[in-house]
């Protein structure tokens, strides 16, 4: 820890000094760093202050203490392949000032979060990175990608007569209320299917649809569209906005965004990714961030008309539990391998033995010669199925103790689709 953090103490705020919390933390984000008092109540009351902390210095002119860090966590449950859920930590809001950079704070703040999460039984602790060189020395890895996709409507070689789906459902339009209704049971029918996807509160469905908001948010409500089966049962829903762009000869050029698109079954993703492409005045759609082993291009004629936007690293995961983590997951084939994980803050550390099948996995302690040796991150990157072992030993960055066991490891871990986180938080 540098020196200089001596006279700094972290921990949690109380109730009276959540609005310094909220000037530090856009302050940390780059945002303008008032914010109203109304901004602070709503803040509070789905905030548990005793996971929201910061770190305070000493103010200017010795005129008591200053708030120049920020970090909070709130309860989650992840979807691991096979469709079952495990409790994790989800870490937000985390930021430094700059003028207390390198100090050490972020080590303080996650350290004790890291031991709160693993005393409460999470599993994982979970967050979205916004630079990747952060969270590796915490033990987090990155666990799912997210890519966005741009497709040229023109070039894709969609039917321009397509009125509707020709399997006997169906696409009708839908107020924010309708979907504070329907989407929760389709979120949850979408984490039994997608490895990766985390719960959403009442909170977050009453934010997204324009419920909650504060005087600094400029809310303009999107477009909703619901896919229904034949029997009438809903089985996607998709959320887009228009750009309403006109060219200088005042043709119509608009870009749809996709802000959320949830198909539960490949009807649906098909029928609201071809709605989306078939909106008069609609020349390009971004899809927002997907998993990289999306349908969306080649549902296409024409794959090469969507073309990647961006693709990065998205979800990270740092495993607090490896007996659980390991099997609350499902595997595709059978198999057993010694595990030496490597953990330097101790909360995961150890020696395991994993024996998975189709049917179910046991995962023990061990005192059997190690046959992958590996750090937590790197666990937590291979844990719902998105990297590869044997790419990461060629990587230098786990260790095969046995000839072939990094192949053993992505024969068990590896999953067939790709996991896939859809929300920031």
């Amino acid at each position: 820890m540098d020196v200089r953090s001596g006279n700094i103490d972290v921990r949690s705020i109380t109730e009276d000094e959540l609005p310094a919390w909220c000037r530090a933390l856009n302050t940390g984000f780059l945002r303008s760093p008032a914010e109203s008092p109304e901004t602070a109540a709503k803040r509070l009351a789905h905030f548990d202050l005793a996971r929201t902390r910061a770190a305070f210095a000493p103010a200017g002119g010795g005129d008591g203490m200053r708030q120049v860090a920020t970090f909070r966590s709130f309860a989650q449950e992840l979807s691991v392949p096979g469709g079952a859920t495990v409790p994790t930590d989800a870490v937000t809001n985390v930021t430094v000032s700059p003028t207390h950079r390198r100090r050490g704070l972020l080590s303080r703040m996650m350290a004790a979060d890291l031991a709160e999460a693993k005393e409460r039984g999470d599993v994982a602790a979970t967050l979205i990175a916004a630079e990747y060189r952060i969270y590796g020395r915490y033990g987090f890895g990155p666990a799912a990608t997210s890519t966005e996709w741009e497709i040229d409507v023109v070039r894709a070689g969609l039917d321009p007569r397509w009125s509707g789906p020709d399997d006997g459902g169906r696409i009708d339009l839908a107020d924010a209320e309708e979907v504070r209704k329907i989407g929760p049971e389709l979120h949850e029918r979408l984490r039994a299917r997608v490895a990766g996807v985390v719960s959403r509160d009442d909170f977050w469905w009453e934010y997204e649809t324009g419920l909650w908001q504060t005087p600094e948010d400029t809310w303009a409500e999107p477009f909703h569209a619901v896919y229904r089966n034949a029997r009438g049962e809903v089985e996607g829903l998709v959320v887009y906005r228009f750009d309403g762009h006109w060219s200088e000869r005042k043709m119509p050029g608009n870009t749809a965004q996709v802000l959320r698109l949830t198909g539960v079954t490949p009807a649906a993703e098909r029928a609201l990714w071809t709605y989306v492409c078939s909106v008069d005045w609609v020349t390009a759609v971004r899809t927002g961030g997907r998993a990289t082993d999306d349908l969306v291009p080649h549902l296409l004629p024409d794959p090469r008309a969507a073309r990647i936007v961006t693709q990065a690293d998205f979800l990270w995961v740092r495993i607090l539990d490896v007996v659980r983590a390991l099997e609350a997951r499902s595997y595709t084939a059978s198999g057993e391998l010694v595990l030496e994980v490597r953990d330097p803050a101790g909360l995961a550390g150890g020696r395991f033995r994993l024996a998975a099948a189709p049917e179910g996995a046991v995962c023990e302690p061990s005192d059997a010669a190690p046959q992958l040796t590996v750090g937590v991150s790197e666990l937590g990157a291979l844990w719902l199925g998105d990297a590869s072992a044997v790419r990461l030993a060629a990587l230098g960055r786990l260790v095969e103790e046995e000839a072939g066991a990094a192949a053993v490891a992505d024969a068990l871990l590896r999953t067939p689709r790709r996991p896939w986180c859809p929300d920031i938080f």
